[in-house]
């Protein structure tokens, strides 16, 4: 008897241990692309800010109406004179290895952050000082006005100003960082990373979310999921066949392609992208030949948006041209300085080379062929710039590779490169103080190194607007000059798909990028 009791109770054990692992909710899915840079500050990849939005937090965050909340910051106040802006952060704010998160930390991040961002070097531009007022507030002391302050620390994409310990943010920003400690939703198992084929991360048991619902970037980062495996599978066919099979839970991004198909499939469901990307073309004012602003100017003639949006996209239901750097619809949409541009006008084109006396220098381009919504942007471009008499050499790569290149300021013979194809989304492009490539700062600009006084004066002039009608005008300058020294050219608007089995369920209405809080699966 005593026997059978002994067997029933390890029976028992067995099983309820069986049914505590099968109780762990694991979502399993296929990124955009393979991680390799984890540091975001480094790194513009979207990849690596998703990577970031996992492990990390931030001060500030964006939610769905554009509008700037707290985030890891309870209370804060501007002085009367609007030169002192005072932080208190939340309670309980803890780093993934115990420790506090403290007012050191965030001073020390946004220090960082500042070097390698856009909207952060008009910031560092009128800092005087900050200042630790206590363990858990902190004070920015300004030299002048800076209107976006809360929208420059509280941006939501590239690049993001996330908070690290202090010890970590105190590393070069030109240096990427090894450290995965932040103090976020999720904890990396940095043991079972595999790079090209896998990284996990497990829920942050210690993280607390805010109260307040879900809005785009901001509000309670509530974690349903206790384990989150990033795949990496290159082929489109292989990931879509792993959905169907219910292999995988979800695809970010889903080649067009198989769009038709998936929305028919039972079990299976395709996701429209909350906001619109832009697809654009960015040159290296370093190199030859786009070292000369006429030559630059022919590529702004030469190409034309429709064949870029056929070939990536295809599906009109996911695309549209728009002249609008800012991107179409959005409060600081215009077409200002874009008569006749982005037309194909090969005829133009050709009088600018002549006059610039192009003496055939090679336009190498680095392809991207693993990621499926951009990497047909160089092929159509080598066409168009060759119809116009540039010699194009398209260079494929996989996307990591290709984003450690666009770092090499070198001449092509030592790894360099002149022009890419890329794409951002709308919430990093909405004005000429947040978008990333219109930075003319030389050489502490992103990939492209643009340098030029006036297109900073004019970033100025929008910084230090007083009124809407202010803020619009500066918008339209920042435009016009920057298509005539082209700091980048729009290559027209489109919405990204995602995939899911139907057990998953998602914010409504779903945030910006994808992320994994709010996330359910039945």
């Amino acid at each position: 008897m005593r026997r059978f009791l002994v067997s029933v109770v390890v029976a028992l054990a067995a099983a309820t241990g069986s049914l505590a692992a099968k109780a762990e909710t694991v979502m399993k899915v296929v990124m955009q692309s393979d991680v390799k840079a984890i540091d975001p500050i480094w790194s513009g990849a979207y990849i690596t800010r998703g990577f970031g939005y996992m492990i990390y937090d931030t001060l500030f965050a964006m939610d769905a109406k554009f509008q700037v909340q707290p985030q890891m910051v309870d209370t804060w106040s501007e002085s009367e004179d609007g030169l002192t802006w005072t932080f208190k952060l939340r309670d309980g704010l803890e780093w993934h290895d115990g420790t506090p998160v403290t007012s050191e930390d965030c001073i020390a991040s946004l220090k960082r952050w500042s070097v390698r961002d856009a909207m952060g070097q008009k910031l560092a531009a009128v800092l005087a000082e900050y200042k630790v007022v206590d363990p858990k507030t902190f004070q920015i002391v300004l030299k002048e006005r800076f209107g976006p302050l809360l929208q420059a620390i509280g941006k939501p994409s590239v690049v993001v100003p996330f908070m690290m310990p202090k010890k970590v943010a105190e590393t070069d920003p030109f240096k990427q960082i090894d450290s995965t400690i932040g103090s976020g939703p999720f904890i990396l198992k940095r043991d079972e990373w595999k790079p090209g084929e896998k990284m996990v991360f497990v829920k942050n048991p210690k993280y607390k979310p805010r109260a307040e619902p879900i809005s785009g970037m901001a509000g309670g980062k509530v974690v349903n999921l206790d384990r989150v495996e990033w795949l990496w599978i290159p082929d489109a066919d292989t990931q879509v066949n792993a959905l169907v099979k219910g292999e995988i839970d979800a695809i970010e991004s889903l080649d067009f392609d198989h769009a038709p198909e998936l929305e028919k499939t039972k079990g299976v469901k395709v996701l429209k992208s909350a906001v619109v990307n832009q697809y654009v073309f960015r040159l290296n004012w370093l190199q030859p030949p786009f070292d000369n602003e006429k030559i630059r100017q022919a590529v702004t003639y030469a190409l034309s948006q429709p064949e870029f949006l056929e070939a990536s996209v295809g599906d009109k239901r996911y695309y549209r041209a728009c002249k609008a750097m800012f991107t179409c619809d959005s409060p600081y949409a215009t077409t200002a300085g874009m008569d006749g541009l982005i037309e194909g006008n090969v005829a133009k084109a050709k009088q600018l080379l002549a006059e610039a006396h192009y003496d055939g220098t090679p336009v190498v381009m680095p392809q991207p062929t693993d990621l499926g919504v951009i990497k047909q942007l160089e092929p159509v471009a080598k066409a168009q710039l060759e119809r116009a008499g540039f010699k194009v050499d398209v260079q494929p790569m996989d996307w990591q590779s290709m984003v450690a290149r666009l770092a090499n300021k070198g001449p092509v013979s030592k790894g360099g490169w002149n022009a890419f194809g890329t794409s951002w989304q709308q919430i990093d492009i909405l004005d000429p103080l947040m978008t990333p490539y219109l930075a003319a700062t030389c050489d502490k600009a992103r990939a492209g190194w643009p340098c030029d006084a006036e297109v900073e004066k004019i970033r100025d002039r929008f910084i230090h607007a007083k009124t809407e009608a202010e803020r619009k005008a500066a918008a339209d300058e920042a435009q016009t000059r920057a298509m005539q020294v082209v700091t980048h050219i729009p290559l027209g608007e489109w919405y990204s798909l995602s995939a899911a089995r139907d057990n998953i369920t998602f914010p409504d209405p779903r945030p910006p990028m994808f992320v994994f809080w709010g996330v359910s699966k039945k």
